[in-house]
């Protein structure tokens, strides 16, 4: 089955939902996929000023928010009172860590907690579809002396 790119998926999404794929919702996309790791709306709106200075944060706030409900983008808290986003599919899932003394963000791949998510949802009888794990702790370079 061939994947279907994320600027696609938005099209198909703003057609579904009787929306117009507008020359700012167009840029907005562009630059969100060109940013790389996690972004606040409003560092993304910063990025999309420099590109285009006539979009407005209304418009790059409205747009994030289709682009969630279109899973091109995933919200993420990481306990700072700022949510964040990344472009969902840009590469395997990963789960994170967060250092809560300076909040630095560490992207975590490992088969075997995977796996151990799927057997424990299997265990409570769900076929789990999708899943975030962020885990808090202090990083090693917060707890040199």
């Amino acid at each position: 089955m061939e994947m279907l790119s994320p600027q696609h998926l938005f099209l198909e999404y703003l057609s579904k939902n009787k929306m117009v794929a507008t020359e700012q919702r167009r840029v907005v996309l562009e630059v969100f996929l060109e940013m790389v790791g996690h972004y606040s709306s409003e560092e993304l709106y910063m990025k999309v000023r420099e590109r285009d200075s006539t979009i407005s944060s209304a418009t790059v706030y409205r747009t994030i928010k289709l682009l969630v409900e279109s899973r091109i983008a995933e919200p993420m808290d990481f306990g700072d009172g700022v949510v964040r986003f990344e472009c969902c599919g840009r590469k395997q899932h990963h789960d994170h860590l967060v250092c809560i003394q300076c909040g630095k963000k560490v992207d975590v791949v490992d088969k075997d907690i995977e796996e151990l998510q799927r057997v424990m949802g299997a265990r409570h009888g769900f076929s789990l579809k999708r899943h975030k794990m962020i885990l808090f702790g202090i990083c090693s370079d917060c707890r040199k002396p």
